[in-house]
């Protein structure tokens, strides 16, 4: 029985709703109906799949309709089995002998499957989102476009989540969010997680989980929630993997690795990519009109330039395990990125005054080189119990270690009354952490608790300077005024206790407590210490093919090195941005209702409420008399979020698919900035929809529509974007490799993308081209058996309590 459903398994994979079968005609035939035993009503879209009783090799499928009927022709006539399979129902498996001539199996009553919805094996039927009880699941392995698209862009169909005109990922609209691979920390997104993902071809990962209300295991910080990247990992014995390589107008050429090992008890699996970006130039402007309160103009700054773009991406992960007996199982990682930026600016700024001393003039170039290098590696020792295996403990250890190293070269010529020198700029920063952490399993009957402690040491670093031209000596001297080392040491200790209780069939719930003391010292002047309890409840209500989903819990958002650090940044003289050091944490609460229905496809609608006070803000403060604005962050904000989400996939025929991703939120939000007020409110929110069409013979066909509003800013708001793309693809070499185009946005080359700010007496406008069309040509191939799934702990290590900056 187990092969004939490993082989079912395979079947139903490989034909994906629907293929072409090259028979020699016969008049065998099987029809019949379906019907759901509870109700005797028709059941639509079950899978229907036909098997060789004597080989187990697969013939042919089809799905019921929708009046629950089906019909399979061209058979020949011999034995077969015939099984049924439907998402939240038991599968059925029935056997016909002999079969000649038409065969009516008349009505095959099936019934819903005990407990939770469960992701069943077969994954043709597998939905495209899975609702567990705290999270949201995205299966991508089960969206056909895996191949097409890149991890970046396939996120655009998540629900929650969505990707702005910038590449900016977005959690129900919110950037404050953590992201973890495998459920741990990465070095390879801690800086910039769009531009691994948009090198990772999306085949790479099995699904993407969006967890709003993370239990208490996960650490409190993430004001929206956590992204949990899972990966590919799908062996038992021997090897498989994948190679993908790829060319874009835009991104350059780019490599990735796929590759897993089985032998014995030895395990080993992971990727490794690199790309390589081409030269972008695009233009770009800035407005800064100033004056009094009473609107008498003061200054006008307008600026117009250009920028050239460059750089390559390295990145690598690897896990490996070893199972000493069915008892003990160690488990290693170790991953590494390494990013390199190049620009070259060139500007033209003009300063004109009703005060004629300060109109000034002048161009600039800035050369810049901007490296960051993320590594980390780590160990878990996992240790089980005879009498149960589920019950478990766990000892890991993590060492996380980035440096970002920054140097700009500025100099100016044709100077009109502008007497700043030519400069350079320095920074060295980044930080080194070190997390210990225990964790403890144990399931009783209807119970399952756990429980865990964990301390982590974090020191956060930062060495800048800034040198000046001499007149005299032409030689660059460094200016003490502007240079200066920033230590932050931050450590965290903490302790919780979660619980999940299966009432029955239909009523589960999952709560817990968090307990988290934090430390924080710079450069011996900051000195903090506050302790934070976070509680965390998911109640959830399945129905035979829905569930309905109740989470409130409180997150924290500590600031990051990005935040804090002091470094002056003025790449651009009149723009100038720093950090502050005198952060301190904020403390969000959210509650959400969401209700997911997986009968015909996936639908999932939920409401959310969020608040917190005193929140980290961008805020931006402008000289009125020089045009010089100054942006940092600080607690100013109190923020209100009132918000909506849907996303729905629906076959409308077992070859045409259509997804739906949105979201629609209303914000307030209000907070001081130099004794000023500023009270901003409105909607926001995005679209994604798509439709897809698989032809008999390999072909695939995609088309999107891509929509992101303006978001509300404390003090202006930023641009909105429509996008669209299409894709192609085409299977060959027995499904073991695939071709396929992506165009994005294809007639339109530049888009344009502005900002305002305002403030009583300034008006901020900044416009930035982007290249918007770029076209994808991908291969991808697989080698390899396939077999089980590489033994990996089933805790780990997440340190997912630091804000990396950028909007709120």
């Amino acid at each position: 029985m187990n092969k004939f459903i490993l082989t079912l398994t395979t079947f139903i994979c490989i034909t994906a709703f629907s293929f072409a079968q090259t028979t020699t005609p016969s008049t065998a035939t099987v029809k019949g109906s379906v019907i759901d035993s509870a109700n005797n009503q028709p059941l639509g879209y079950v899978t229907i799949a036909l098997v060789d009783a004597t080989t187990n090799q697969p013939v042919k499928s089809t799905f019921s309709k929708d009046d629950g009927t089906f019909i399979l022709t061209g058979l020949a006539e011999k034995s077969y089995k015939l099984a049924l399979v439907n998402v939240g129902y038991a599968g059925k498996t029935i056997t016909l002998t002999d079969l000649k001539g038409v065969k009516d199996v008349g009505r095959l009553f099936i019934s819903a499957a005990s407990g939770q919805l469960k992701e069943v094996t077969v994954s043709a039927v597998r939905p495209l989102m899975k609702r567990e009880v705290d999270r949201i699941a995205f299966d991508v392995q089960a969206d056909p476009e895996n191949k097409v698209l890149t991890v970046l862009d396939m996120m655009r169909k998540v629900p929650l989540l969505s990707v702005d005109a910038t590449d900016q990922i977005k959690l129900q609209g919110n950037t404050n969010f953590k992201i973890l691979i495998n459920g741990k920390p990465s070095a390879l997104i801690a800086k910039s997680p769009s531009d691994v993902f948009r090198a990772m071809p999306a085949s790479n990962i099995e699904k993407i989980e969006v967890i709003t209300t993370p239990p208490a295991k996960y650490d409190a910080e993430g004001l929206a929630g956590i992204i949990n990247i899972i990966t590919k990992k799908n062996i038992d014995q021997g090897y498989n993997g994948s190679i993908n390589t790829r060319y874009s107008n835009l991104w350059g050429p780019g490599v990735n690795l796929n590759l897993t090992y089985k032998k014995g008890k030895f395990g080993l699996g992971g990727y490794a990519g690199y790309n390589k970006r081409n030269n972008l130039t695009t233009d770009y402007s800035n407005l800064n009109n100033n004056f009094k309160e009473d609107g008498t103009p003061i200054s006008t700054l307008n600026q117009n330039g250009n920028r050239t773009n460059s750089g390559n991406n390295t990145y690598a992960s690897t896990e490996l395990s070893y199972e000493a007996d069915s008892l003990n199982l160690f488990t290693g990682s170790f991953e590494y990125y390494k990013g390199n930026n190049y620009s070259d600016a060139m500007q033209f700024s003009n300063l004109e005054s009703t005060d004629a001393s300060r109109r000034n003039a002048y161009r600039s170039f800035n050369n810049s080189d901007n490296t960051y290098r993320g590594l980390s590696a780590g160990l878990d020792y996992q240790l089980g119990f005879k009498k149960n295996k589920e019950q478990t403990l766990t000892a890991s250890y993590k060492y996380n270690s980035n440096k970002n190293i920054q140097f700009n070269d500025i100099s100016f010529t044709e100077r009109v009354r502008y007497t700043q020198p030519n400069y350079q700029q320095f920074n060295n920063s980044g930080a080194n952490e070190h997390t210990a952490q225990l964790d403890y399993v144990q399931p009783f009957k209807k119970l399952n608790l756990e429980a865990g402690a964990k301390a982590i040491f974090r020191n956060n670093f930062s060495d800048s300077r800034n040198d000046t031209l001499t007149a005299n000596t032409n030689a660059y001297v460094t200016d003490a005024r502007q240079s200066q080392v920033f230590d932050y040491q931050q450590n965290v200790y903490s302790v919780y206790n979660s619980y999940q209780y299966k009432f029955n069939d239909k009523w589960v719930a999952k709560g817990g407590l968090r307990l988290e003391h934090t430390t924080v010292n710079a450069n011996n002047v900051v000195d903090q210490k506050y302790s934070n309890l976070i509680p965390s409840l998911s109640i959830q209500r399945s129905f035979t093919s829905s569930s309905l989903n109740l989470g409130y819990t409180d997150r924290i958002q500590r600031p990051g090195i990005w935040q804090l650090n002091p470094f002056v940044n003025s790449q651009n003289p009149q723009f100038i941005e720093v950090g502050n050091p005198n952060l301190r944490p904020v403390v969000n609460h959210s509650v959400e209702l969401t209700y997911s229905n997986f009968k015909k496809g996936s639908f999932n609608f939920g409401v959310n409420y969020k608040f917190a006070n005193n929140t980290v803000e961008s805020i931006t403060t402008i000289n009125t008399a020089t045009a010089v604005s100054v942006s940092t962050y600080d607690n100013v904000g109190s923020n209100k979020r009132l918000g909506a989400d849907l996303n729905i996939n629906y076959p409308f025929t077992s070859k045409l698919n259509f997804n739906l991703n949105s979201q629609l939120v209303h914000v307030w939000l209000k907070g001081y900035v130099n004794g000023v007020l500023y009270n901003a409110k409105g909607y926001q929110g995005h679209s994604f929809g798509g439709l897809s069409y698989k032809f008999d013979n390999g072909y695939r066909l995609g088309a999107n529509v891509d929509f992101d509003s303006r978001y509300v800013l404390l003090q202006g708001r930023d641009n909105y974007w429509l996008g669209y793309s299409a894709s192609a693809s085409k299977e060959f070499w027995n499904k073991k490799a695939t071709i396929s185009v992506y165009a994005n946005t294809p007639f339109q080359k530049f888009r344009t993308i502005d900002n305002t700010i305002r403030t009583p007496t300034s008006y901020q406008l900044t416009l930035n081209n982007q290249y918007a069309r770029a076209i994808n040509i991908s291969f991808n191939y697989k080698f390899g058996s396939l077999g089980g799934e590489l033994k990996k702990s089933k805790r780990s290590i997440s340190n997912d309590d630091v804000s990396g900056g950028g909007r709120n």
